[in-house]
């Protein structure tokens, strides 16, 4: 979910109010995800790195779910979409943290789609973390015991990553779990990204031969 405070500064606006319209896109992209039968959608809500944003930013990134999950709840519990959450909630502020978790709870029964939000998380510090509780409980280290330890364990494969706002980087995003995803950089700011091009990056990954390091027969 990249651009929303540039999208605001070229329109001489906070950028709070980038972020604000970003966070009610998300509720038409999982419609969007819903509609054509997406498994999952994970979503990079706040980095590790993003701590060093300025203090009121981070303070409004952090009001951003409780106002979020007001608003659309209701709505994605009549949706069938189950709400997961990765990354270190334990440096996440309480009141933040437990409107998270309690719309984890509220829609864990739900099947249609998961949509997962990515909250402080970063790609280093997920497989620290894992490395670490593999270690603690004296486990092996190996390729399967590691993706077992890591915050994405139990959801699907990605597939696709789609970042929105011109930039051609990871960003310690997903970096174990993108080893065969498609990737597609837009120019779109985030609060551009419409559904329509979102279904249009859809159709993209669908036409490409995808090999896994072998030779289709």
């Amino acid at each position: 979910m990249d651009g929303n405070g540039r999208w605001a500064t070229k329109q001489n606006k906070d950028r709070t109010f980038g972020h604000y319209y970003g966070s009610e896109n998300v509720r038409e992209i999982a419609l969007a995800a819903l509609s054509v039968g997406v498994e999952a959608l994970t979503l990079y809500a706040f980095s590790t790195e993003n701590w060093k944003r300025p203090q009121k930013e981070i303070e409004y990134l952090m009001k951003l779910p409780a106002i979020f999950f007001n608003k659309f709840l209701d709505e994605l519990m009549e949706k069938g979409i189950s709400i997961h959450v990765i990354g270190d909630l334990s440096k996440i502020p309480e009141k933040t943290r437990n409107v998270m978790l309690d719309a984890v709870e509220k829609t864990k029964n739900n099947n249609k789609l998961i949509l997962n939000f990515a909250l402080n998380y970063g790609s280093r510090d997920e497989i620290v973390r894992a490395v670490n509780k593999l270690v603690n409980n004296d486990e092996p280290v190996t390729e399967e015991s590691l993706n077992d330890a890591l915050d994405t364990f139990g959801l699907p494969e990605v597939d696709l990553l789609i970042r929105t706002g011109g930039d051609t980087r990871l960003s310690n995003y997903l970096l174990w779990q993108l080893a065969y995803a498609e990737l597609m950089f837009v120019d779109d700011a985030w609060p551009q990204f419409t559904a329509d091009r979102f279904l249009e990056c859809l159709s993209n990954f669908g036409s490409r031969e995808r090999r896994f390091g072998g030779l289709n027969q």
